[in-house]
């Protein structure tokens, strides 16, 4: 009996192609993918995530790092660091890129706005055409609506939308939030998941959740 699909498979289901787990993708530098993380698209192969990750170059050092088991729905960017234009001038114009002589003011690389590591958590959500910009830690279990831009931090099981996004609500109390986080289920192993799946897909099993998170 099975009790997990196969998570080394880049497409776990062959009769849904438009969805596969990106982890299996051919690894790229600096982006860490979780298990059973997912993109879906529609439009495009799913096969071409990495395509949404935009001026992400290797020299500046920034890493994506995704976690495990997270939705990522069509049409997500990501904005890294590489994006960014000297800003301590008159001018934010990036002259030096064209060549011509204007070469003669590229900066340093310490010069340039840098605002680190993008990471998604754990079980996190995002909605269709979401942009994310360089720099933003979305927390486990976070949903970002579609077509909302995320210009800062994101609080574990916070819902957010809009551009720039917003806190729409908490997903659960504050008790079942620390349950959760404590909880980690993404870590367990796949009969530990398998077990509880009917848990984990409702919300109304407090007592049986407080006893995990116990163990």
């Amino acid at each position: 009996m099975m009790n997990a699909p196969d998570k080394h498979k880049l497409y776990p289901n062959e009769a849904i192609r438009t969805v596969c787990y990106i982890q299996n993708l051919p690894r790229r530098a600096n982006v860490e993918i979780g298990d059973y993380t997912y993109y879906s698209d529609n439009t495009h192969s799913p096969e071409l995530f990495y395509d949404h990750i935009q001026h992400h170059y290797e020299f500046l050092g920034d890493k994506l790092r995704i976690g495990k088991f997270c939705a990522i729905a069509e049409g997500v960017t990501f904005i890294m660091n590489g994006a960014n234009h000297r800003m301590d001038g008159f001018t934010t114009y990036p002259f030096n890129i064209f060549g011509g002589g204007w070469e003669k003011v590229t900066p340093m690389v310490e010069q340039l706005p840098f605002k680190g590591d993008t990471v998604l958590g754990n079980d996190v959500w995002i909605g269709q055409q979401v942009t994310i910009m360089p720099g933003v830690t979305i927390g486990d279990g976070a949903i970002v609506a579609s077509n909302s831009t995320v210009v800062k931090n994101v609080e574990p099981y916070t819902i957010v939308g809009g551009n720039p996004a917003k806190v729409i609500k908490k997903r659960f109390s504050e008790e079942i939030i620390q349950l959760l986080l404590e909880l980690q289920w993404w870590n367990w192993d796949e009969e530990q998941i398998f077990e509880h799946l009917d848990t984990l897909v409702s919300a109304h099993d407090l007592e049986t959740l407080k006893g995990l998170s116990s163990k």
